[in-house]
């Protein structure tokens, strides 16, 4: 039995508001339980020196975390002079994930950032912020469209992130922290709406995995996968 109560296949309920921030040009509030990110997408027409006036566009993120976002505070990276190695590697993560589900050519020789701020967490806030901040890609994508400044669309394909792992010996779909803290294997899925793997980040924490395992928690990333690219083309549409 997970603590929770679900199923081993069953996703926690997830939530979307759209529209969420008044100024940027998409924003989405997404709710995996108790995990909530805020995603903000911002267009400027300027992209980095590297790939300046190459006529490709470019995505990027930047992802923090609320001082209670958790049980106990935690210090505000700002008032500690640098961000930690784990904000690092998540926004790169966040970022190179979205990238993979766009045209950057027919984006156009603009950037848009995505930010992911979570204002509380209860385990898989990374996949949270991948879906969510895809939400807010699209519909700033969308804006960009319907002003003619983009004619053809630039993102390809859907991109979302579920966790899974294994639990009290069993594979199991979207860990909460109870489960995260305590799984013998876990990992992180990103995937296309079509099902093209993006990237798998998996570990074992104290155990090992077999083959035969690893194939069970393909099975269930995709059918999270699934449902949540769902629920991202119902919220955008």
């Amino acid at each position: 039995m997970r603590p929770s109560g679900r199923k081993l296949d069953e996703m926690r309920a997830v939530s979307v508001e759209t529209g969420f921030t008044k100024h940027a040009e998409g924003s989405a509030l997404i709710k995996v339980g108790e995990t909530h990110v805020l995603c903000t997408a911002t267009i400027e027409d300027r992209v980095p020196p590297f790939i300046k006036g190459s006529g490709l566009g470019w995505v990027t993120a930047e992802y923090g975390m609320l001082p209670r976002a958790t049980n106990t505070r935690m210090r505000r990276e700002a008032a500690m002079g640098k961000q930690g190695g784990r904000t690092v590697e998540i926004q790169r993560l966040i970022g190179r994930a979205l990238r993979a589900g766009v045209d950057r050519s027919a984006l156009g020789e603009r950037q848009i950032t995505v930010d992911c701020d979570v204002l509380q967490a209860d385990g898989g806030t990374r996949c949270a912020s991948i879906t969510g901040g895809w939400i807010a890609l699209r519909l700033a994508v969308n804006k960009l469209m319907k002003s003619g400044a983009v004619t053809s669309d630039p993102l390809v394909d859907p991109v979302a992130a579920i966790s899974c792992g294994i639990y009290a010996g069993q594979p199991v779909l979207d860990l909460d922290y109870p489960e995260d803290s305590e799984a013998g294997v876990d990992g992180n899925f990103i995937m296309t709406g079509s099902r093209k793997l993006i990237e798998i980040q998996m570990s074992a924490e104290g155990s090992t995995y077999s083959r035969d395992q690893m194939n069970s928690l393909m099975d269930l990333a995709e059918k999270g996968i699934s449902e949540l690219v769902e629920i991202q083309k119902a919220v955008t549409a």
